[in-house]
């Protein structure tokens, strides 16, 4: 069976757009195969800085003939006293059939003409001509380029091209304007080691021939290689290195021939702050840094680079880079200097020159809000009079390293240097770590804060930023979230989870946005429920998502349109977390499924009365003499004895306890419908009606202290 290479030749590809390109072709061209009746044994995708390739085998020679039915006209207008019209003729004639091919069906919309057409299978040389295209300029990336007096886009411009269907070349040509890239078997090589060009024989050998031409075409061979090089490197320094999954993804598509190589700097530079090294290694300069051992807290005087030149050579490159990173570590040594000259407090003043937003004032501004928020929260989780000093006083400086000459050189380094400098500036530890935690978590697989300090100044950063740019209507659409709001909210509910902290939620946007519309003429009641809707969305894709709770199981505790439910969520995100997961954990060990047949029903019935869904006292509403069966009687007692467990299911959460109880009275509730003193729940006489109602409406409120039953579905 056929197998089909392309390759495209650049000049050289940003790293970051060729692990895009790699990753849209490997899902689209398998999808424009399908869509084009085309199946493969094998699709591979390569890419090195000047080249972006594919490789599919088990191609078949050509695509399978089809059937296909096209509808015509309505049978009236397509044909009268049994003759077809012309307008059956003209059809007939499009679809390159004769009359007598034409079939009536019925339809929705009465009966209409159709024809079944056998659509041969096209060449799929022919077809991979079209589709070479589509796939080279169908690429998405940042500040696509003309080149040359054309109008073709690309990320970089394009200089050869390879297309060979087994060993023959299949003609395609690029027209640029003036200039005409067409297609070969030439490639090629590494631009250094091996500048002649590479012919390719045929489609298959392509992976083998790049090799001898000094180009390593596979990422993932690139990746491990290079993973492979950088530990032996450090290890012949007597230390260790770590692999930074970015920047090892980075370097991969810099080079197509690695080489690791060793530099070396002063030693008076160890005096810097780990992380101020290792940011200028890795965010700056792409080095791999050589730590001591496996704690990555203290470093050699040594750095790994990834070389895509002469091996013989790695003497000038590492002369070279040590060059680079002397004086980069020369810097950052002046500005750690200059900031530790005054204390961190110190850089306040400076904050009220940074505009936060334009129409929510300075960074100075915003801190001052988030330690106004600081303290709700604190008060909240009732802290101590120590604990809350720390939070005023984190929320204070937490921000004050933004205008340090650290962080405007180094901004990945917001939140560790205000560490530094806390401590150094004799802040309390707890302050200093916060100002570092409140950032965190800073991307999705980051940590979160640990300290209760950090975590509630974190919380406040988030709501003063929620709450602000909702305010000004700047709500996420789509894919559009400048100010990152999802994540945001995101973090808001996992430092939640994470440290279990009763806050409530409702209350602190409440009050945030009170103070927030006291400044800014705005609806405090759109704003409110913008949020609400926001968090609620978030909490259920995380429960989702993260938790893996069913969908059914996330509307249950979250309700569909039910206040009550959305108010009770957002007053205690840990109950709903928890209510949550007891779900999970008793629709998987079976129990869900012994209480679900009455209490679903139950529910369903009771929403036909009108029983406040907060009454739980069965002598508060269901009126005893107006019972005509035993069953009825039974309920009731039953209800009563539920009570005192509910109850004390709901002050102590334990909603094993309510489980359990609703498990004891579902055989009465079956009895009360389909036993032998069974009664008719919708009597025709009101009152008996009523009362029936009651007692279904009362058990669904007890069961709605955990969940709306109502919206679990039973075989998920």
């Amino acid at each position: 069976m056929p197998a089909f290479l392309l390759e495209v030749g650049t000049e050289e590809l940003p790293a970051s757009f060729l692990s895009g390109a790699i990753t849209q072709w490997k899902s689209h061209i398998p999808q424009s195969l399908a869509d084009n009746n085309l199946n493969s044994e094998d699709i591979q995708v390569y890419g090195t800085p000047r080249r972006l390739a594919v490789l599919i085998t088990g191609l078949p020679s050509r695509q399978e003939d089809r059937e296909e039915e096209v509808k015509g006209p309505p049978v009236k207008a397509a044909f009268k006293d049994g003759k077809p019209t012309k307008a059956a003729e003209g059809f007939a004639k499009k679809q390159g059939v004769a009359i007598d091919a034409l079939s009536v069906r019925p339809t929705e919309k009465g009966e209409f003409v159709f024809v079944n057409k056998v659509i041969p299978g096209r060449q799929v040389a022919d077809i991979l001509t079209e589709l070479v295209p589509q796939w080279i300029f169908g690429l998405e990336g940042k500040r696509l380029m003309r080149w040359g007096d054309g109008d073709l886009r690309f990320s970089r411009p394009i200089r050869w091209l390879v297309t060979l269907l087994d060993d023959q070349v299949l003609p395609i040509e690029l027209v640029n304007g003036s200039k005409t890239i067409s297609s070969d078997r030439i490639s090629c090589g590494h631009r250094i080691l091996h500048p002649e060009s590479v012919t390719i024989a045929q489609a298959t050998d392509y992976v083998d021939t790049l090799r001898h031409g000094s180009v390593m075409v596979d990422t993932e061979e690139r990746a491990a290689i290079i993973t492979e090089q950088v530990q032996a490197a450090a290890k012949k320094v007597n230390g260790c290195t770590q692999i930074y999954p970015d920047l090892l993804a980075e370097v991969t598509n810099l080079v197509e021939s690695p080489s690791a190589v060793v530099g070396k700097f002063e030693s008076e530079f160890l005096q810097l702050p780990v992380e101020v090294i290792t940011t200028v290694m890795v965010s700056h300069q792409r080095y791999f840094p050589v730590f001591t051992g496996a704690n990555t807290q203290e470093l050699l005087p040594y750095f790994i680079t990834v070389s895509n030149g002469d091996t013989a050579k790695a003497d000038i490159i590492a002369t070279g880079n040590e060059r680079v990173i002397r004086a980069r570590l020369a810097d950052g040594q002046f500005f750690y200097e200059a900031d530790l000259k005054n204390p961190l407090d110190s850089f306040l003043p400076e904050l009220a020159k940074v505009t936060f937003q334009e129409d929510l004032g300075s960074v100075l501004d915003k801190a001052g809000r988030v330690a106004k928020i600081a303290a709700m929260i604190a008060e909240q989780l009732q802290l101590g009079e120590n604990d809350s000093h720390n939070v005023h006083r984190a929320a204070l400086l937490c921000k004050a390293d933004l205008v340090s000459q650290m962080v405007y050189e180094f901004p990945e380094l917001q939140g560790v240097m205000g560490e530094k400098y806390a401590l150094v500036s004799d802040e309390p530890s707890a302050v200093a770590k916060a100002i570092f935690e409140h950032y965190l978590p800073r991307g999705a697989d980051d940590i979160l804060p640990q300290t209760i300090t950090g975590q509630v100044v974190g919380l406040a950063d988030r709501l003063d930023t929620l709450v602000s740019i909702f305010g000004l209507g700047m709500i996420p659409t789509g894919s559009s979230d400048p100010f990152a709001l999802r994540r945001a909210a995101n973090a808001v509910i996992n430092i939640t989870w994470a440290g279990n902290l009763g806050i409530n939620l409702q209350q602190l946007l409440e009050q945030v946005a009170t103070d927030f519309v006291a400044d800014h003429d705005k609806d405090k009641g759109q704003l409110i429920t913008s949020l609400q809707e926001f968090f609620l969305q978030r909490i259920r894709t995380l429960l989702q998502d993260e938790k893996q709770i069913d969908y059914d199981l996330v509307n249950a505790v979250l309700g569909e349109n039910d206040p009550e439910y959305t108010a009770r969520a957002l007053q205690d995100l840990l109950d709903v977390r928890d209510r949550a997961i007891f779900l999970q954990d008793i629709r998987q060990n079976g129990t869900l499924e012994q209480i679900y047949e009455t209490v679903n029903r139950s529910t369903r019935l009771a929403a036909q009365g009108d029983l406040d869904t907060n009454q739980l006292q069965p002598e508060a509403v269901v009126d005893k003499k107006l019972f005509q069966k035993p069953s009825e009687s039974a309920f009731y007692q039953g209800l009563v004895k539920l009570v005192p467990q509910t109850q004390a299911a709901q002050q102590s959460r334990n909603y094993q306890q309510l489980v359990s109880a609703l498990a004891e009275i579902a055989p009465i509730v079956s009895n009360f419908f389909d036993g032998p003193e069974s009664v008719l729940v919708m009597d025709p006489e009101p009152a008996i009606q009523r009362n029936r109602l009651y007692l279904l409406g009362l058990l669904r409120n007890h069961s709605r202290v955990l969940a709306d039953f109502g919206a679990i579905v039973k075989n998920l």
